[in-house]
């Protein structure tokens, strides 16, 4: 589990098919439509401005509270992927919704261009954030005071300009296709702001500590690491089966 390291920031925030029956000789029937689809293109925002990954009417419900900042967030994703993104989304199995916990002004940075753009490409997103985390937060470890005051003062945009110049986030978004323009019109918009106000109201209330923290089919799981949730995962499986939930 991550503690805060940084000075928080204030973020006051799914055919029936129907077919004629015929005397004649039916033609071979195809494979249903669940066992043809991969869950891993189905991604959906939710009501909070969450982003929910595979189907939404799996068995099994995963939420991730992340911060960007937390190397044992990054750490989860580089265990879990192979499982759960590579393997069970994909199937239908699970569904993997990523809900932004924000502990500093870096998370509340990273978190506005993960979350602005198409949102069917919010994961790609994710993933090369956390797939660079610790290449940047070198660079924050190595930024001197007066720089780290600029991430404190002024407006949110110009603190998240600031963040972004110091931390080579422009060289990013740069990547995907936006110029430096198009990266602070994301950090501009009220509405992903509210989104993650509304998130952090969910946070507080579940009484969220640190990160990573999951709930699983609504139930908040004692840990903050892989082990917690494959463990998990594998006692509601059997439970299922048993037809006990």
């Amino acid at each position: 589990m991550t503690k805060t390291v940084l000075r928080s920031v204030a973020v006051a925030g799914t055919l029936a098919a129907c077919a004629a029956l015929s005397i004649a000789a039916a033609p071979p029937k195809k494979p249903a439509a669940s066992a043809r689809t991969n869950w891993n293109a189905a991604a959906a925002v939710t009501t909070n401005g969450s982003h929910r990954l595979g189907n939404p009417e799996a068995p099994l419900k995963l939420v991730e509270y992340v911060s960007y900042t937390c190397p044992h967030c990054a750490h989860f994703q580089k265990e879990s992927d192979p499982v759960l993104r590579l393997t069970m989304v994909p199937k239908g199995q699970i569904s993997v919704t990523v809900t932004n916990f924000l502990r500093n002004p870096i998370d509340l940075t990273v978190a506005m261009l993960t979350n602005c753009g198409d949102p069917k490409r919010f994961f790609a997103r994710h993933n090369a954030f956390f797939a660079s985390q610790e290449k940047w937060l070198a660079k924050a470890e190595a930024t001197n005071r007066e720089q780290q005051k600029r991430w404190y003062e002024g407006d949110y945009p110009t603190r998240m300009r600031a963040i972004s110049s110091d931390l080579g986030f422009y060289d990013q978004t740069a990547a995907w296709g936006l110029s430096r323009a198009q990266t602070d019109q994301c950090f501009a918009s009220k509405a992903t702001m509210d989104q993650l106000k509304v998130q952090q109201s969910d946070v507080q209330s579940l009484g969220l500590q640190g990160t990573p923290s999951f709930t699983l089919n609504g139930q908040l799981l004692d840990g903050h690491d892989w082990a917690t949730v494959s463990r998990a995962i594998t006692e509601k499986q059997a439970q299922q089966r048993a037809g006990n939930i």
